[in-house]
């Protein structure tokens, strides 16, 4: 089964063709940093307008490197949630006329969902029944949360951000520091020449489950008040935010979301048995934040799964992947989606 997916949730743009929901033929993305970066951070109109430039590239782009032809396809997929309302608007229509015109099934998928499938189109990855019982944390610049997977398709969310996303504490701390947008990259570049233990910025661990939607709240997250914690000490000490010791406060203030991560994950394996843990979504990418769970897998004696580089951040190779296996909103009921910003899983 060959199937088309679209991705238009945010700040990428994205098409992909993927055969039998694990092998990539092709992959394009048309990222939309230089557009973005003058505002410090994604600014939703501009990233719908972008779509709407570059989709029709992309997909042809897509297409033409996948070395199929439009009669080769078996289905169109595309992300209707969660993510920008207007951007996902943009891969919607688009995903519509296109498989009308064509004359093929149309499949909507959940972006988180996606990016939890995302690892498991990484060479050697198993199949998702024999990694179960899963537990993922899905981090990107829009969504941090914990799920439980007993089946494809079969999620329990255990916990989630109550706030910023992790993603969302990297890019607003690189922007304190001076660094450049994104932010992620340009912390963890800089985290790598400093000292992690050179100051000690707080942990917010989450109190009242009142305020967590009925979620453990051990198993949610914070992060807003880490990044008010940094502004506070840099204009305490302006001295840490330059010079020789900049890497050490990128350091720290890395370790400190890490931290809070790699806690959350721990405290949800204790409270049952898994076979696997995964990461997903950009922040995965962040080569501390993949060295503390394989630590941690290491010691709880299960296994890690992480995707490849290239599919940590948004992708459509993911939703047509996921589209592939058989997940998704399709049949009459695909025609009628509309886009959904606050789309959940589990």
């Amino acid at each position: 089964m060959n199937v088309l997916g679209i991705e238009t949730s945010c700040d990428e743009t994205a098409a992909a063709v993927v055969a039998g929901g694990r092998t990539i033929r092709s992959s394009t993305v048309h990222t939309q940093v230089a557009a973005h970066r003058p505002h410090g951070g994604v600014v939703p109109e501009v990233a719908s307008r972008q779509h709407g430039e570059h989709l029709p590239r992309v997909i042809g782009a897509a297409l033409a490197h996948s070395g199929l032809a439009w009669p080769d396809l078996d289905a169109v997929a595309v992300t209707y949630g969660p993510g920008l309302a207007g951007a996902l608007l943009i891969g919607l229509a688009a995903a519509k006329a296109l498989a009308l015109r064509i004359d093929r099934p149309l499949i909507g998928i959940n972006h988180l969902e996606a990016h939890l499938y995302s690892v498991f189109l990484a060479p050697g990855a198993p199949r998702f029944a024999d990694a179960c019982p899963l537990l993922a944390l899905i981090a990107s610049g829009g969504h941090t949360c914990l799920v439980r997977a007993s089946a494809l398709g079969a999620y329990a969310r255990l916990g989630q951000t109550l706030d910023d996303a992790a993603g969302e504490a990297f890019d607003k701390g690189a922007k304190l520091l001076g660094l450049g947008y994104p932010g992620g990259p340009e912390v963890d570049r800089l985290a790598a020449a400093g000292r992690a233990d050179a100051i000690r910025f707080p942990r917010t661990r989450v109190g009242l489950r009142a305020f967590t939607g009925g979620l453990d709240p051990a198993l949610c997250f914070s992060f807003s008040g880490l990044k008010t914690a940094l502004a506070y000490y840099l204009r305490a000490h302006p001295e840490a935010g330059r010079g020789a010791a900049l890497p050490d406060t990128a350091a720290a203030y890395q370790e400190a979301i890490v931290d809070v991560l790699v806690g959350g994950v721990a405290r949800a394996l204790r409270r049952g048995r898994v076979r696997t843990v995964a990461a997903a979504g950009g922040v995965a990418l962040n080569s501390r934040l993949r060295a503390r769970l394989q630590a941690l897998a290491h010691g709880a004696g299960v296994r890690l799964l992480l995707p490849p580089a290239a599919l940590c951040a948004d992708n459509a190779a993911m939703v047509a992947g996921l589209a592939g296996a058989g997940r998704g909103v399709s049949g009459e009921a695909a025609w009628l989606l509309d886009a959904t910003p606050n789309l959940p899983i589990g």
